[in-house]
């Protein structure tokens, strides 16, 4: 089944697993140490955000290394653009509103 990169990051948990990897590489062990869950739970998180290309494994003799794919994030930040172009627009629209009713207060 293919998965939604959307519904990956809906997951507050898999959210917190791509903050942590951002930073650096880490091992599926070193993930779950900083979380209160097994490490099945955390291999689950791990398996979907692989299966929507938004971590990339690397193996390291017998390790297995997880860090961010950054192009699957460009997706995410692209889609997010547009309505960042709403909200910019308007938060200055409010700006105009406030300023209007500060100055008719004096």
């Amino acid at each position: 089944m293919r998965r939604d990169i959307f519904q990956a990051i809906a997951d507050p948990t898999r959210r917190a697993i791509i903050a942590l990897i951002a930073l650096q590489s880490m091992t599926p062990n070193a993930i779950a140490e900083n979380f209160n869950t097994t490490r099945q739970a955390v291999s689950k998180h791990l398996r979907i955000l692989a299966e929507c290309e938004l971590v990339k494994q690397q193996y390291q003799g017998r390790e297995i290394f997880y860090s961010l794919e950054i192009n699957k994030m460009k997706e995410i930040d692209k889609w997010l653009e547009q309505y960042r172009k709403i909200w910019d627009t308007r938060f200055n629209q409010l700006d105009k509103v406030l300023s209007t009713i500060k100055k008719n207060k004096k």
